[in-house]
């Protein structure tokens, strides 16, 4: 398995000098800074890949070329949108980037309630609190509807909390919400966030879908042409969110999603955290069962609590059996090399961490701390070193 590292180039607060020192030697990036829908030029793309390079690092997984909010709620003539993707696809490969990392959640990306959880023996976690999303929902917006997706305590409590709340304190959750956002991009306040919402109405389950589906068919051929593998990002977290319908969030969607257009180029990334966070979902299972589509890895861990609240665990110490997913990664890329595959190793990275010692005081993107993902990085390897002695040792028994 490759080891690699998520940067935000020119937005991220530690450098790539650092980075190599966690012995990482892939990079995980974007270009965030450009707005979405336009090309990404060959020349930008070559000069971020010639600064990873410098810094001894590959360019191994764009981490995201993102889709237009036009696209998802297949609003107007999306030909100059698609095109616009199919060249800064084009444009990839020319560089030699071939591994896409994307999402296709309706106007947010990873969401949380709570930035700087605390967690035992010191440190900081992102927390999703079940009960501070259903107070920013039925009492900040105004969704009275969204009362049925949450447990009747869990409203209760969502209600005592808000009665309760300074406009600081509900200022904070919608800054901790909108943290998800990557780079530079738009954030709302709540009247901003009701008015982007209801561009979403009469988008269900369904009409999303198919809207996934048609941005399938029109990039999938092309990833094909260009010897490019595309690989989903599961929701974060997976569940439907302000009325927004979630389409990745089990083995079922994955299935769906796999089978919309039936290509190797159209993968999955496995994302320990978001499919974790989903109680009635066996990660390890899941990758077991999709083995093959997988091109990238998200490691980290979840604790969950019964009401639907969850926290970022230590990679090792959450609900999901690390281990065990890392052995079924392994298993994989076993089956590749003796098929003959070029692309056998698959990469991964060291997903959130907490926030240890003087991380707190960089002021990194939330959940993307130096010494925190660094720990995790360290454990993993671990895992991956001792799963690969024992199998080692196995075959030459």
């Amino acid at each position: 398995m490759k080891e690699s590292w998520r940067w935000y180039g020119p937005l991220d607060k530690i450098s790539l000098g650092e980075i190599a020192q966690t012995g990482a030697n892939g990079i995980v990036t974007a270009l965030h800074e450009v707005p979405y829908g336009e090309v990404w030029s060959r020349e930008t793309i070559a000069a971020r890949k010639a600064e990873i390079e410098a810094a001894g690092f590959d360019w191994v997984v764009v981490e995201s070329l993102p889709i237009h909010e036009r696209i998802k709620r297949g609003e107007g003539d999306l030909s100059a949108l698609f095109a616009n993707y199919r060249q800064s696809m084009a444009n990839l490969a020319a560089e030699g980037i071939h591994t896409i990392c994307y999402n296709f959640m309706p106007l947010l990306d990873w969401t949380r309630t709570d930035l700087a959880a605390p967690v035992d023996r010191g440190g900081s976690c992102l927390r999703f609190s079940a009960p501070r999303m259903a107070a920013l929902e039925i009492f900040m917006l105004g969704r009275d509807a969204a009362r049925r997706d949450y447990l009747p305590e869990v409203v209760a409590q969502a209600e005592s909390w808000f009665q309760a709340s300074s406009d600081d304190e509900r200022a904070g959750l919608m800054h901790a919400v909108m943290a998800g956002l990557p780079g530079a991009y738009d954030r709302y306040d709540a009247d901003g966030l009701r008015t982007a919402l209801k561009l979403y109405e009469g988008i269900d389950r369904a009409v999303l879908r198919s809207h996934f589906k048609r941005f399938l068919e029109e990039v999938i051929p092309t990833a094909e042409e260009l010897g490019m593998r595309f690989c989903v990002h599961p929701d974060d977290p997976p569940r439907d969110i302000l009325g927004l319908p979630r389409i990745v969030s089990n083995a079922d969607d994955i299935a769906w999603i796999l089978g919309a257009v039936d290509s190797s180029a159209n993968g999955l990334t496995l994302c320990a955290g978001s499919l974790g966070a989903n109680p009635k979902n066996n990660v390890p299972a899941i990758a077991r069962r999709f083995a093959d589509r997988i091109h990238f890895a998200h490691l980290r861990n979840v604790r969950k609590d019964a009401d639907g609240s969850f926290e970022e665990a230590a990679h090792l110490s959450g609900d999901t059996d690390m281990v065990d997913l890392v052995a079924a990664l392994l298993e994989e890329e076993g089956r590749r090399r003796d098929a003959g595959r070029a692309d056998c190793e698959i990469p991964f990275r060291p997903d959130h961490g907490h926030e240890l010692l003087d991380d707190a005081s960089r002021n990194t993107h939330p959940g993307y701390p130096l010494i925190g993902r660094m720990r995790g990085l360290a454990e993993l390897r671990g895992v991956i070193a001792g799963l690969s002695y024992g199998r080692h040792q196995h075959q030459q028994r």
